[in-house]
C-alpha cells in the first residue's frame, strides 16, 4: 500500500463527504427511512457513500473495500481491506446534533493501521499521516491544500481521576454499571466516532462500549487512536479488538490511554 497515496485519498473522500452531508444537513427537510435492521438512514448517508466508494475503488481497484450502506461487501472474508461509515451517527444527524462523522480506514492483517474520521459539523477532523502518526487539521479544509496540523496523543491517566467518554445516544445501565467501578473525575457524552479520537486526543481516557457495533463503526476512529499512541480491547478478556471478524461485527470494547487499569468484565 502507498500511505502517502492513501493519506491524501482519504483526506480529501471525506472532505467531499462532508460537504455533501452538511448540503443536506442544512436543507429545511430530509427523508429518513429504515434499513432491514430498523436502524435509519438518510440520503446524506448514500450521497456519502457513493462519493467514498467511487474514490476508493478509482485509487485502490485491487483492494476489497467493505462499506456499511453496501450490504453486498458484508459477505466478504478478507483480513486487509477498506473499510468505511459514510455517515455514522445518523441519529445525531437526524436530531441535527451535530456529533456525526465521516469514517474511511485501511485495515492490514486484522488491524486497523490508517484513518480518517470527518466531523464537518464539528469542523474537526483527525486522520493518521504516511508514517501512521496522528493529527488533527484546523480549519479550513481545502481540498488540495492541508491545513495546519498538530500531532495527537493519548493522556497519562490517572487512574484516581479518569476521564471518561461514553455514548450519548447508546448509553445504558450496563455502562453506567461498568463505568462506576472506577474512580472518575469527569465524565462527558458524543456521539459517532468522535468518542475514540477524545481518547486519541487525551480529551478522555477511556471509552467502553457495552453495546452492539460493527466494524465500519470503529476502524477509523481505533486507526487514529492507534496512531496517538492508544489501543482498544475486547471488553471480554482485554486483548486487542481485531477485524475481518464474520459479518464485520464487533463484541463489546474499551478504547483507552495505556495506564487506564482496566477493571474485569
Amino acid at each position: 500500500m502507498d500511505f502517502d497515496k492513501l493519506s491524501t485519498v482519504m483526506r480529501e473522500l471525506a472532505l467531499l463527504a462532508g460537504d455533501k452531508i452538511m448540503e443536506i444537513y442544512a436543507a429545511d427537510d430530509f427523508d429518513v427511512r429504515a434499513k432491514s435492521d430498523e436502524s435509519p438512514v438518510t440520503a446524506a448517508d448514500e450521497a456519502a457513500d457513493a462519493i467514498i466508494s467511487a474514490g476508493l475503488r478509482a485509487a485502490f481497484p485491487d483492494v476489497p473495500l467493505v462499506t456499511e450502506e453496501q450490504s453486498a461487501s458484508h459477505g466478504q472474508t478478507v483480513s486487509t481491506f477498506l473499510i468505511v461509515d459514510p455517515l455514522d451517527g445518523t441519529k445525531e444527524f437526524i436530531k441535527r446534533r451535530g456529533e456525526f462523522t465521516v469514517n474511511i480506514a485501511y485495515v492490514a492483517d486484522g488491524v486497523p493501521v490508517r484513518g480518517v474520521v470527518y466531523a464537518p459539523a464539528k469542523g474537526r477532523l483527525f486522520y493518521t499521516l504516511a508514517d501512521g502518526q496522528s493529527v488533527e487539521e484546523t480549519g479550513p479544509f481545502a481540498k488540495d491544500n492541508i491545513g495546519e496540523t498538530e500531532e495527537i496523543a493519548v493522556s497519562h491517566p490517572d487512574n484516581n481521576a479518569l476521564l471518561v467518554v461514553a455514548s450519548k445516544s447508546h448509553r445504558d445501565q450496563a455502562t453506567d454499571d461498568y463505568i462506576n467501578q472506577y474512580s472518575v473525575k469527569a465524565m462527558k457524552s458524543a456521539g459517532s466516532s468522535l468518542k475514540f479520537c477524545l481518547v486519541a486526543t487525551g480529551e478522555a481516557d477511556f471509552y467502553p462500549r457495552l453495546g452492539r457495533t460493527m466494524e465500519w463503526d470503529t476502524a477509523a476512529g481505533h486507526a487514529v487512536l492507534n496512531g496517538a499512541g492508544g489501543q482498544v480491547v475486547r471488553f471480554d478478556n482485554h486483548t486487542p479488538l481485531t477485524y475481518g471478524k464474520p459479518i464485520f461485527e464487533n463484541p463489546f470494547f474499551i478504547a483507552l490511554a495505556p495506564g487506564v487499569v482496566l477493571e474485569k468484565a
